[in-house]
């Protein structure tokens, strides 16, 4: 569906202060749907071609109400993929529209050059076609029931993945040398020059305690699988009694787990990189004095906070600006670590301006968990009033219950480790001889 001629031209605006600005993005599709069929879209994920599943026709449902009782609305949305597509919402103010595109083109810019979306597949949008064809081909021959039954059990199972597999590789490949040592029954003796010091050099009771050690680890090395794996999906893959279509259908779910991974890995990373281009191209190049007030208006309600609820937008906004202006004033390594003299401190100014060079590095190589260990530090815990707080079942009443920056950055970290989710792990297919699969919980 084409864009009206003048969100066409409104698009050929936007997408050039974008590359003004040095934003990187593959070409962009945009379609402009009602309130109706964007919640369509947005309950197939963004992916109107998905697999037929009710789960998506619960969501629909779910944001129908939602947008109808006035709770929620989506302005827009954006895929990650070779061209971008991303939607609008029809009758959208011009306003709301210019955020919206500047917003995309940013995520896009992310999506591209972002060090954790490189190994994404970037015709994500056929391939979800062709997952959609197959399933609906193993429903007419094996029947909607037993198909769908088992798409229920691989998303119960679509978070136990490793988040890094894309990343590193967890099975290392034994040596020569490693085989030969483990299939050697010999115990390891120190030399000696005279047998008669055989038995003082090399004890009787030593070379037993050895022998059990070697036969104690050579049971422990037979058990499967050598060693723990997190990818549980893929194990189940490999080594569970599962027919074919069955194994078919649950790498589809996988291979959609692990395209989604880095969109939750980079949450607050990506979102504060749109809001901060979004706030830029508007605020310089693409609004007149006219509509200052109602962006103004709008952008807030993006960065609002609500209580009990952290708002990646903001968040990711504010240390962005934060990154942006210590390069930009050259508060940053050792002289500036070293300086003892606060009020110093506050009147640092190298007049480097290096600031926008260095959120493009950020934007490249990081994701949530090493965006805020390296950069959320203690001036800025200060500066956005960060503080923990906890449930007292006393009073009833949520409670600030510490402002420490060490306490509320460890905080904040797990929660963002692994999407705050407990890290599972398979350590045995067959546990004490029963058959009988032992998952291990992490704690971390």
């Amino acid at each position: 569906m084409s864009l009206p001629r003048y969100l066409a031209e409104l698009q050929q605006e936007i997408e050039g202060y974008a590359r003004d600005f040095g934003l990187d993005f593959f070409d962009v599709i945009f379609e402009n749907l009602s309130y109706q069929a964007i919640n369509m879209v947005a309950a197939y994920g963004g992916f109107p071609t998905r697999y037929p599943h009710w789960r998506f026709g619960m969501d629909y449902e779910q944001l129908s109400k939602s947008y109808t009782y006035g709770l929620s609305k989506i302005y827009e949305m954006v895929i990650n993929n070779d061209p971008c597509y991303a939607y609008l919402l029809e009758g959208n103010s011009l306003v709301d529209q210019k955020i919206v595109m500047a917003h995309v083109y940013a995520h896009c810019d992310f999506f591209k050059n972002n060090l954790w979306f490189k190994d994404t597949n970037r015709k994500m949008m056929n391939e979800m076609a062709n997952h959609s064809t197959r399933v609906r081909r193993y429903m007419s021959k094996f029947g909607v029931d037993p198909v769908e039954g088992f798409i229920d059990t691989c998303l119960s199972l679509e978070n136990l993945i490793d988040m890094h597999a894309p990343m590193i590789r967890r099975r290392p490949y034994p040596s020569a040398d490693k085989k030969e040592k483990e299939n050697s029954a010999e115990v390891p003796k120190l030399p000696v020059q005279r047998r008669y010091l055989d038995p003082y050099i090399n004890p009787a009771e030593f070379i037993e305690a050895q022998k059990k050690k070697l036969v104690d680890e050579r049971k422990k090395a037979r058990r499967f699988p050598p060693q723990p794996e997190r990818d549980v999906m893929l194990f189940l893959m490999e080594h569970a009694p599962l027919n074919r279509w069955q194994r078919d259908l649950m790498g589809i779910i996988r291979e959609e787990s692990y395209y989604l991974t880095p969109q939750g890995q980079t949450k607050i990373l990506n979102e504060g990189w749109a809001v901060y281009w979004h706030s830029t191209i508007c605020t310089q190049k693409a609004l007149t004095d006219a509509e200052i007030i109602d962006y103004a208006d709008h952008h807030a309600g993006v960065v609002g906070t609500q209580p009990g609820r952290l708002n990646p937008y903001k968040i990711g906004l504010e240390l962005f600006r934060y990154i942006e202006d210590k390069w930009n004033r050259g508060r940053f390594g050792k002289e500036y670590d070293e300086c003892t003299d606060m009020d110093k401190k506050r009147r640092w100014d190298k007049k480097l301006g290096r600031g926008r060079e260095k959120i493009f590095e950020v934007r490249k190589l990081h994701n949530d968990v090493t965006f805020i260990d390296e950069f959320l530090d203690e001036e800025f815990c200060l500066q956005q009033k960060l503080f923990g707080y906890h449930y007292n079942k006393r009073t009833g009443n949520w409670e600030i219950d510490t402002r420490t920056f060490r306490e509320v950055k460890s905080r904040l970290l797990f929660s963002l480790t692994n999407f705050g989710q407990p890290i599972i792990e398979v350590v045995d297919l067959n546990y004490l001889n029963r058959g009988e699969l032992l998952l291990v919980h992490r704690h971390e």
